[in-house]
């Protein structure tokens, strides 16, 4: 008979739970940032292309450093270059909050926001690569999915603190320096973390070994449609863009409902995490992932053709739900499939995947609503995301075949020719 499942079994690892709450801490500050961001800049400027310019300029750094990040991340301590990117981000939170303060030239906060593109460029690979040496490996899953809980509350608390601060103050500042104290408080916890992990490897900086997080994605008959599914679906399928037309022009329910349509996808995901933390996904996990994402594309679409705000509200929360759904799979695929001595670089793959399709799915969006309407490009968005599912099951049998998370053989398999020298540990 086996073991009862133990919903809390991430959490009973000590040193887990510091890297837990600590990153649900530098979340919610790092949302109330967000939110601080785009109040300042409109406040000041009154340009919409001053708010579409914050996402070019946090994407470029993304793009070009997240692959040798990546590999830094299986080459350094994996630590020491998460505090280090982490202590990038609480000073350029203080720096945001000196020029709320002395309304310095807005050019200064683009190259803000550029610097804090780049530490969290080199900090997704690190972290992700980090946590893994905290806990056994059959607890992943459950660490995955407390994670993305953490993420998803957070992702609801932050932006609303954030705006209850600027509210109350009238200014950015405040929310800027909780931002600065939160992140500091995620650098913390993570100095009290005591890991034995092998000695790094130290392969050189060449193209071959900093690309092979690439390669290895690329012939992986698992890691690659699962990771491809998501991008596109995100890509096609993303309505977040244009909650502000459907609040303002189709819902007509102000700004304060688009605050609730805001946090709707973020309330799903986070009920679905919880509910994943005691219902686990045990077998058939390439149908689940299937239908998860396929459940995202119909969500969608009831959401762009409503023209009832709870209807809507139900919808975005069942994107939510869907979406979260995949993300745990995919994470769990990536941390249960890499090796240890690739996992920074097979990371910074996704981010880089991840960063794509979140700011070209908005441009796609917003392209197709400016040529046709905002309800063509939601629907048509969602429409191509269910046959983007039709084409990968088709495309890809060994994900619809795909049944355990676990790699049905041992995780530290033999270096592949592609992959590039051998890690000399």
């Amino acid at each position: 008979m086996s073991a009862a499942h133990d919903p809390y079994a991430a959490l009973r690892y000590a040193s887990y739970r510091r890297f837990f709450f600590g990153g649900v801490f530098a979340n919610i500050g790092l949302s109330m940032q967000s939110v601080a961001i785009g109040w300042d800049l409109y406040e000041r400027t009154n340009l919409a292309f001053a708010l579409g310019a914050v996402g070019l300029v946090q994407v470029i750094p993304i793009l070009l450093l997240a692959m040798p990040a990546g590999h830094l991340a299986d080459r350094l301590d994996r630590r020491r270059l998460l505090v280090a990117a982490q202590g990038a981000m609480v000073a350029m939170a203080l720096a945001l909050a000196l020029l709320a303060a002395t309304q310095g030239p807005v050019v200064l906060i683009y190259i803000c926001l550029f610097c804090v593109a780049v530490g969290r460029a080199f900090s997704a690979p690190s972290n992700n690569a980090f946590w893994p040496s905290l806990l056994p490996a059959e607890h992943y899953a459950n660490a995955i999915i407390w994670r993305s809980s953490g993420f998803e509350l957070s992702s609801v608390i932050g932006p609303a603190l954030g705006g209850m601060l600027i509210a109350l103050q009238h200014s950015a500042v405040p929310a800027y320096l909780a931002c600065a104290a939160l992140v500091l408080l995620f650098i913390l916890n993570l100095l009290q973390i005591r890991v034995v992990r092998p000695p790094p490897s130290r392969n050189p900086m060449t193209f071959a070994n900093v690309s092979a997080g690439f390669r290895f994605v690329w012939h992986h008959e698992i890691l690659l449609p699962a990771i491809a599914l998501d991008m596109f679906a995100v890509l096609l399928g993303g309505a977040t863009a244009l909650l502000p037309i459907y609040a303002r022009d189709i819902l007509q329910v102000g700004p304060a409902g688009l605050g609730w349509l805001r946090a709707a996808p973020a309330f799903g995901a986070a009920s679905m995490a919880v509910w994943s933390a005691f219902r686990p996904v045990r077998r058939r996990a390439g149908v689940v992932v299937l239908w998860a994402v396929a459940g995202f594309g119909v969500a969608t679409v009831v959401f762009g053709l409503s023209r009832s705000f709870w209807l809507s509200m139900v919808a975005l929360c069942l994107t939510g739900m869907c979406d979260n759904l995949s993300v745990v799979v995919r994470h769990s695929l990536l941390q249960l499939r890499t090796p240890d001595r690739m996992r920074g670089r097979v990371t910074s793959v996704n981010t880089v995947f991840i960063s794509c399709s979140n700011e070209l799915g908005a441009f796609e969006s917003g392209a197709l609503a400016a040529l046709f309407t905002p309800v063509i490009s939601v629907v048509a968005g969602g429409l191509g995301t269910i046959a983007v599912v039709i084409a990968a099951a088709f495309k890809w049998p060994a994900l619809r075949r795909l049944d355990t998370l676990h790699a049905p053989s041992d995780r530290r398999a033999p270096v592949e020719p592609w992959e590039g020298a051998r890690p000399s540990e």
